[in-house]
């Protein structure tokens, strides 16, 4: 059994020890401090470095009234030789305060011992999560990993990754500081997850690293995710690690290779040979900036000190740990500036620091570091390594070191990956193991052409078939590796199979699984490759009505049509009643007769004659539209009496409920609780039907009056049943039918895309249409869409505008030249007469009217044969010419010739 896994920070620590109060004769104070590091690493020397240009410059300062003596302990990351070396600096050096620590186990036992001596203790090293009042002279210049945790998860949803594998060399005591809570929190909250823990043995505890990193290794091989994060290590366990994951392949295609600041933070201190074992890794660094006057006067002497003293070394930058070191003496030197010099007065004065130093700002609460850093993503590329984005701790990713710019949820760096290219990994790979996938199928299913499952020809063999089967080989036929599995025939309902993936019995499921809300959050579908809903299937009836005849045009078409008669014959009678005898007579001589004419007119069966040419127009484009009209019908009605039109014999959900009969579906589905808890439908009606050939006979027999399916299999059911069961009601939606896989699975994300490309080459249309073609009989038979609808207007709004604007210029030509005429007789008949009294404007217009209505115009006094209106566009049959009388002009009446006089003179006028 592994151990939990467990992360280690190493920190180089320095004490100062000097006897309080104790003067020269020169009045100056000699103050002992203790630094406890590892002594022989990079970094402890880096930080010996550090610390002895910081009290040498401290020293050399005229000002001062104190000396600091430094002495350095060799730690060797081992606790109990980091307590033992405390216990000495207290005792025999006297020091008035501890610096260094790089790993909290050792941190943790040198601050039990001081505070028991009421020496202070600067540690570089801080747990996940600090408790202060266990150790009240513990003061940490390190952070919790609370936002490096977050910066991690974010980076993992940001390349859409959800299984990790965490590493890890277990410390001395077996824990890792509380890291892998906080990762394993962080990766919850963006849906990631860890798949495996890969706990290494502390360095100090194996013989041979390489043979023991390099079998622990060989077990991710089994493992399926290829992204992995490296939580903690010493920097000797880190060189074995990458050089062995490098050497059996674990860098490389597919893989993504994170470090936290533990390992990142000491890039800088890396030679060339482990850097090119780590390229394409990501790191997250803490960020201090290089461009401050401080560092740039403290960087050229600690390069000259480092390398005088280290000269086998080939790189001089320091790590984030020696400008620890360096702001720690700086620190104690401040707190030694009061006049007060008791333990609790510097403990006091060292927690009020508050300065900007080389690692930072330096501002203590709660006896750790008030802020969190800044964070760097690098990118190691080359014999160094690319900074990428920045970690704005309570933010997110920025492109810039401050609050104000780009910021982004996501990581949007271009890293070039382990190997060399930047296209993103896809993070896993199939185990080498061989393992196959246990795919659960529905075993009871009601349609077979989606699913079947039947016993084979051995026993215990099964054989799968249908639409959902065959997609699936074809979907593992365009994945890009060899996907292993097994098919495992699952008799129970579709959420007892869900839920057997949540719970890891399945890794997957295939089959006709519809994609619902509550189901999402246990396991995770694949793109749905079928959309779905829930339709009602009823019977139908033939339909037949007495008002067959009507149904060719809709209503409003009927109406527009009769309007258009009415328009027609009232302007057919306008241009015609003056000068054609068959329009003339009593009014309802006038109104039969241009009724008759307008409607025989379609079947040239009139046999009045038309005289105006202005009446011949309207009567050719009338017949044009008559000809369109009779014929749009004919055809309609004949497509509806020659197709047989079936009507349901129930539309209404909610007839149903109230009247109480019963309803069929699918059991082992989740129609029958959405049935009873959205629909609102009573459980005593809800019959289960278990095959899709019980339909019919449950209907026949009465049984039920509806059925309510999914919408695939509705239609599957209506291929075979079209010319006895229709659909109808509204389609409730859901979200389509997919696959399931366990969550965080990768192999789901292949799916979908596997089944989008099915879907855009045509493979999934050329499956439906393979295993849902319809019956013969419904494949010749008209469908719901292929009925004929009745006619609108929307079709013939074109031909009645013509229609209608070509009569109304007719009329408005007609109107127009009667009126010039009788203003002209007018003129003619008033010529040199004084008017002895005003005619009204009434009488004006009941004689215009007249005269319109009549073809007559009355004059004042005596009248002779009155003129008619003449022939206006001489094209009319007969010739009238106009007489007029210069008899004496009587004011009391007007005299007008009577109807019957007219005619005669019509008649002789005809004669002459």
């Amino acid at each position: 059994m592994q151990r939990p896994c467990r992360i280690t920070f190493v920190f180089i620590s320095l004490f100062l020890v000097s006897p309080y109060g104790e003067k020269t004769g020169n009045k100056v104070t000699n103050y002992n401090i203790g630094a406890i590091i590892e002594v022989d690493s990079r970094i402890g020397k880096e930080e010996k470095a550090a610390f002895e240009f910081a009290v040498q410059s401290f020293n050399n300062d005229v000002s001062n009234n104190h000396k600091l003596s430094l002495y350095i302990q060799n730690s060797r990351r081992n606790p109990l030789l980091a307590a033992t070396a405390a216990k000495k600096l207290i005792e025999e050096q006297e020091v008035i305060a501890i610096i260094g620590l790089e790993t909290w186990e050792e941190a943790a036992l040198v601050s039990d011992i001081g505070s028991r001596a009421r020496v202070p203790v600067l540690s570089f090293a801080a747990p996940a999560l600090i408790t202060p009042s266990r150790w009240p002279f513990l003061v940490t210049m390190a952070n919790g990993d609370s936002e490096q945790m977050k910066c991690i998860a974010a980076t993992i949803s940001s390349f859409n990754w959800k299984r990790v594998v965490v590493i890890y060399e277990d410390d001395a005591f077996g824990g890792d500081s509380g890291k892998l809570a906080l990762l394993s929190e962080a990766l919850s909250d963006v849906g990631s997850e860890i798949e495996y823990r890969l706990v290494l043995p502390p360095f100090s505890s194996v013989s041979n690293p390489n043979e023991v990193v390099q079998d622990e290794l060989i077990k991710l091989f089994n493992v399926q995710s290829r992204v992995y994060i490296v939580l903690q290590s010493s920097l000797p366990m880190t060189i074995h690690l990458f050089e062995k994951a490098k050497e059996i392949g674990l860098i490389g295609r597919d893989s993504a290779w994170i470090t936290t600041n533990t390992i990142s933070n000491y890039f800088d201190s890396f030679n060339s040979s482990v850097i090119s074992s780590m390229q394409g890794i990501l790191g997250i660094k803490t960020y201090y900036d290089e461009g401050t006057n401080l560092y740039k006067t403290f960087y050229p002497q600690f390069r000259r000190t480092f390398r005088d003293e280290n000269p086998e070394e080939d790189n001089f930058q320091p790590s984030v740990n020696a400008l620890r070191a360096y702001d720690s003496i700086r620190i104690i030197k401040q707190a030694m500036d009061s006049d007060e010099n008791s333990p609790d007065s510097l403990l006091k004065n060292i927690l009020s620091s508050n300065f900007t130093g080389l690692s930072g700002e330096i501002h203590f609460q709660q006896r750790k570091l008030s802020h969190d850093p800044i964070l760097r993503i690098v990118n190691v590329i080359g014999k160094s390594y690319n900074e990428l984005d920045f970690w704005l701790p309570g933010t997110g990713f920025s492109k810039n070191n401050g609050y104000v710019g780009y910021i982004s949820a996501d990581f949007t760096g271009t890293v070039i990956w382990p190997d060399g290219s930047k296209l993103v990994p896809k993070g896993w790979a199939m185990p080498t193991n061989k393992k196959p996938m246990i795919i659960g199928v529905p075993a009871r299913t009601a349609f077979e052409k989606f699913v079947k499952v039947e016993d084979g020809k051995h026993p215990g063999q099964k054989n799968y078939d249908g639409f959902c089967i065959e997609l699936f080989y074809k979907v593992v036929n365009v994945l890009e590796y060899v996907l292993i599995y097994q098919f495992d025939p699952h008799n129970g309902t579709y959420d007892e199979l869900v839920h057997k993936v949540y719970n890891k019995t399945y890794d997957a499921a295939v089959g006709d699984i519809t994609i619902l809300a509550n189901r999402t959050t246990f396991v995770e579908f694949t793109q749905p490759y079928a959309a779905t809903g829930l339709s009602m299937i009823v019977p139908v009836k033939p339909e037949s009505s007495a008002w067959m005849f009507l149904k060719p045009f809709t209503t409003r078409m009927w109406l527009v049509t009769g309007s258009i008669l009415i328009y027609t014959m009232f302007i057919v009678w306008f241009l015609e009643h003056q000068s054609n005898p068959d329009f003339r007579g009593p009014w309802n001589n006038q109104i039969g007769t241009v009724f008759w004419f307008t409607f025989s007119s379609i079947f040239f069966a009139h046999r009045e004659k038309i005289y105006s040419n202005l009446t011949k127009v309207v009567v050719v484009v009338w017949l044009f539209v008559a000809l369109i009209l009779t014929s749009s019908y004919t055809a309609s009605l004949t497509s509806m009496l020659t197709v047989q039109r079936l009507e349901p014999t129930v539309t209404d959900i909610e007839w149903l409920k109230r009247s109480n009969v019963k309803i069929g579906c699918d059991g082992d589905s989740f129609v029958r609780t959405y049935l009873e808890d959205v629909l609102k439908f009573k459980s005593y009606n809800i019959e289960n039907i278990s095959s899709e050939y019980k339909y019919e006979g449950e209907f026949k027999s009465n049984r039920i009056a509806a059925a309510f399916l999914e919408l695939p299999y509705g239609r599957v059911f209506l291929n075979h049943y079209c010319k006895k069961f229709t659909t109808t009601a509204p389609t409730y939606t859901f979200g389509g039918l997919g696959f399931i896989f366990q969550k965080g699975s990768p192999v789901a994300r292949d799916f979908s895309r596997a089944i989008l490309k099915l879907s855009e080459d045509g493979t999934l249309m050329s499956l439906e249409q393979k295993w849902f073609a319809p019956s013969p009989e419904c494949s010749a038979n008209v469908t719901e869409e292929s009925k004929t609808d009745s006619l609108s207007i929307h079709s013939f709004w074109g031909l009645f505008i013509i229609s209608v604007a070509t009569y109304t210029v007719c009329l408005l030509l007609f109107l127009a030249y009667s009126l010039k005429r009788y203003w002209n007789h007018e003129e003619e008949n008033n010529a040199g007469i004084l008017p002895l009294v005003d005619e009204s404007v009434w009488n004006k217009a009941m004689r215009l009217a007249k005269y319109i209505y009549n073809g007559k115009v009355c004059v004042r006094g005596e009248a002779s044969a009155a003129p008619r209106v003449p022939d206006i566009y001489k094209w009319s049959s007969p010739t009238w010419d106009y007489d007029r009388s210069s008899s004496h002009i009587s004011m009391e009446n007007y005299e007008v010739k009577s109807q019957a006089e007219s005619e005669i003179g019509i008649q002789l006028q005809a004669h002459n």
